[in-house]
């Protein structure tokens, strides 16, 4: 477990202070834009949001994974070696250029072809929170500023499900407003152009993930 100095505020699993701390963080981190917030807003377009559900719950599980590992140590072990981060980065960075290539190739909402084609689903999406080495720090950071050491794996616990309250509303706004264009993105072209839009801002939001942790 991730420790650090004892303070007044360690016989409690959690302060109104962290907690208000922590629910402000999780919902900045949630809700700004990202690789996994623009899958959304594209399978919320493309899909509607009932397809889209287990791409939201797999974001949301695979974030809130890599934040119970950490707290359990494997976030030590990612900062004592930084060529692991470097290999995540790569191999991250390949897997998101798999999915704007996906996303692009949909043309249309019309066609039996989008009618058959499978959104991206509960794996993958975990997969892409996994691999995100921006990710890692991010559970990093959260794990050692809102837990408290002498709460162990109960504080570690709650930390995770205060995170989840409040990170899968906000990322499922982005399927959500992705849903409402369905009708304006539907008429002519829109879907691909929408389309190829959706697949090189993805491919942008990696921008910081290639820049040094």
């Amino acid at each position: 477990m991730i420790t650090r100095p004892h303070t007044q505020m360690d016989d409690q699993i959690m302060s109104p202070e962290n907690l208000t701390a922590l629910i402000g963080f999780a919902f900045v981190m949630s809700v700004s834009p990202g690789p996994g917030n623009f899958l959304l807003l594209a399978s919320g377009a493309n899909f509607g949001i009932a397809r889209t559900i287990p791409l939201i719950l797999g974001i949301s599980s695979g974030f809130l994974s890599m934040v119970f590992v950490v707290g359990l140590g494997l976030g030590e072990i990612l900062e004592r070696f930084p060529m692991a981060q470097d290999v995540l980065r790569v191999i991250c960075f390949g897997y998101v250029l798999w999915l704007a290539y996906k996303i692009s190739q949909i043309r249309s909402l019309e066609t039996k072809e989008q009618a058959t084609a499978q959104p991206i689903g509960f794996v993958q999406a975990a997969m892409l929170q996994l691999l995100n080495p921006k990710a890692w720090t991010v559970a990093l950071i959260a794990t050692v500023t809102y837990t408290v050491p002498s709460a162990g794996i109960k504080g570690l616990l709650v930390m995770i499900a205060v995170f989840a309250l409040i990170n899968i509303p906000s990322i499922s706004s982005w399927a959500l407003f992705g849903a409402a264009m369905r009708s304006f993105i539907g008429q002519g072209n829109r879907t691909r152009i929408f389309n190829i839009i959706m697949a090189v801002l993805l491919v942008a939001s990696m921008a910081p993930m290639l820049l040094p942790i």
